[in-house]
């Protein structure tokens, strides 16, 4: 049997995977009925779509020819992991402002076009929203600067 469309092939597979992961995750929990639902329903249920969507699409990857599967860009995903752990661990003790803007600068490293007014501009931006939202909004305690 040959593969016609690898990137259906590997989508479907991803998803069979995905949901069997939570149907089988969940099973820890009580599962209840559909009219008195424990914690386990809802990612079961979930799960087992996941993998009925994903055998349809596994299954059709060997019957219609479909798109190849693009090359893989590590690049970019690891400067996005590395921005992202880098806003955790600025966040306290330098506050959201500065800590948004490492991971504004180091998020957009992992881009095709880098330009510095384009990358200010976000930055300004999250970092106004990221304030308005979860510092004044919520009241969420995270300093907004250094020593606060």
């Amino acid at each position: 049997m040959r593969i016609k469309a690898p990137k259906d092939f590997w989508a479907g597979l991803m998803f069979i995977v995905f949901g069997l992961g939570f149907a089988i995750g969940a099973q820890n929990y009580q599962l209840g009925t559909a009219v008195r639902m424990g914690p386990a329903y809802f990612p079961t249920m979930l799960g087992g779509l996941l993998v009925v969507l994903g055998l349809v699409i596994f299954l059709r990857s060997f019957v219609i020819e479909g798109a190849k599967v693009p090359p893989f860009f590590f690049k970019p995903v690891i400067l996005i992991v590395i921005g992202t752990v880098l806003f955790g661990a600025l966040l306290k003790p330098l506050g959201v402002v500065i800590a948004t803007g490492a991971l504004t600068v180091v998020g957009a490293l992992g881009g095709v076009d880098f330009r510095w007014k384009e990358v200010a501009i976000l930055f300004v931006v999250l970092a106004v929203f990221a304030v308005w939202v979860f510092v004044k909004g919520l009241g969420l305690p995270i300093p907004v600067w250094p020593g606060e």
